[in-house]
């Protein structure tokens, strides 16, 4: 693993991994460490292969936040005429502010507030993929408020039985709280065609992530467009989307990512004949390859037959590892030879604090730096201030310029939101010995 590539858009020159045409070392050491560094050929990569490979129907990809919605990232997307799926008026407010037009932007996610569902009539989306009848209701209400109408797709839970390498990542089965269900589908439909105030133009579902297999998204259009047809009889005509969300896999150590021309192959032809144009959702195929995390080690010690390398990165960084049982490839910066069988740890005061164990990784030392391979998605987007720390920077490299798009946090800003003097405030009414 010392040796040659590391993942797209990253490799080892002169025995030192650079990113595309940038030496990480001459990051870490003029940025600091923690640093996620993003390759911006990667991305484009990703984004124009899976654009390629939909080209023989009309389809529009819009590429989801929850896997990275660093700014600098959806620049590099929005130039490429990506559109974006966002699950939060977070993700709306930050859509909008990296320039995407409210008609390239889809509102999914289970648990929309109302405000929440207010802002997105307001911007004026594309479409809200709703997931139950009630949601499409209070859609329509808010809708009516305005006088205005509503585009909505309904996202449906599809029930298919498929792999993954977690149960968290899993959102297409029998039992999951997402969408409405299979059975329910129609019926919701032609609620949401009945309303006044509400558009209904597609159906959606989404499987879960980091799927490797194709017969699942063949079984799961196919299902999408049973309930189309069956619609169709019922006189519906106003569908023009079918999204079939995201998923796609990415290689992490031994996986088989998805062979996008069998993809293709299993789901254009049931597309075509609908006559629907196709929504695609992908998020960490097309960033997860394209990002690497690098940290500095700062110990090494050996307790209990066992030898660590304490770093200055951990699960307050990258969750994946300790949340998910996540592999990440780990290198050394330089290479050292003499690969020794550690646990790689952070500094977190946690057990579960770990970016690796029982990993062969080269005979680093304090002072070095290591590079996690693969952390383009679900990295720095669920990083956090446990133990007060700062959550690290962010950098895009294109070509042999980098920049920073995201500063790393400063100690103020861990305490910017608290209160120095609370304004007290005392309830009208009191209980009085358990009675009133």
């Amino acid at each position: 693993m010392g040796q040659g590539v590391l993942s797209t858009g990253f490799t080892r020159v002169d025995g030192v991994l650079y990113c595309e045409g940038v030496s990480l070392e001459l990051i870490a050491s003029e940025v600091g460490t923690p640093v996620y560094v993003y390759s911006a050929e990667t991305i484009r990569d990703r984004y124009r292969r899976l654009d390629r490979i939909l080209s023989p129907v009309p389809h529009r990809i819009h590429y989801t936040l929850k896997a990275n919605s660093s700014r600098g990232v959806l620049a590099v997307l929005k130039d490429l005429g990506a559109g974006v799926d966002v699950v939060s008026g977070g993700e709306l407010q930050r859509a909008l502010l990296a320039g995407f037009a409210p008609s390239d932007i889809i509102f999914g996610g289970v648990g929309k507030t109302r405000r929440e569902l207010a802002a997105a009539l307001d911007a004026g989306i594309l479409l809200i993929n709703a997931e139950s009848e009630a949601e499409i209701r209070l859609i329509d209400a808010l809708a009516g408020e305005r006088e205005i109408r509503a585009p909505v797709s309904i996202r449906v839970n599809p029930e298919i039985t498929l792999d993954a390498p977690h149960d968290y990542i899993k959102t297409g089965g029998k039992g999951h709280k997402f969408g409405v269900p299979f059975d329910d589908a129609v019926h919701v439909a032609e609620v949401a065609a009945g309303l006044n105030h509400v558009d209904l133009v597609g159906l959606d579902m989404h499987l879960g992530s980091q799927l490797s297999r194709i017969d699942p998204y063949r079984e799961g259009t196919e299902r999408l467009a049973s309930i189309f047809a069956e619609l169709t009889k019922r006189g519906i005509d106003s569908l023009r989307y079918l999204d079939i969300g995201g998923g796609l896999g990415v290689r992490y150590d031994t996986e088989q990512p998805p062979d996008l021309q069998r993809f293709a192959a299993a789901i254009l032809p049931t597309v075509t004949a609908t006559g629907l144009q196709l929504i695609m959702e992908p998020g960490r195929f097309i960033v997860g390859n394209a990002g690497a995390l690098v940290g500095r080690v700062l110990y090494r010690k050996h307790s209990g037959g066992k030898d660590y390398v304490i770093v200055d990165t951990g699960m307050t960084e990258l969750l994946r590892p300790s949340h998910y049982g996540a592999f990440h490839r780990i290198s050394a910066m330089r290479d050292r030879g003499d690969a020794r069988q550690v646990d790689v740890v952070g500094p977190v005061c946690e057990s579960g604090d770990f970016l690796a164990l029982d990993r062969e990784l080269d005979d680093v030392q304090p002072g070095d730096y290591i590079v996690v391979a693969d952390t383009g998605a679900y990295g720095y987007v669920m990083a956090s201030n446990y133990n007060s720390r700062l959550r690290p920077a962010e950098v895009m490299v294109d070509g042999d310029r980098f920049a920073v798009i995201t500063a790393r946090e400063s100690l103020a800003d861990l305490t910017r939101l608290e209160v120095d003097a609370p304004e007290w405030h005392v309830a009208a009414a009191t209980i009085d010995g358990g009675g009133r």
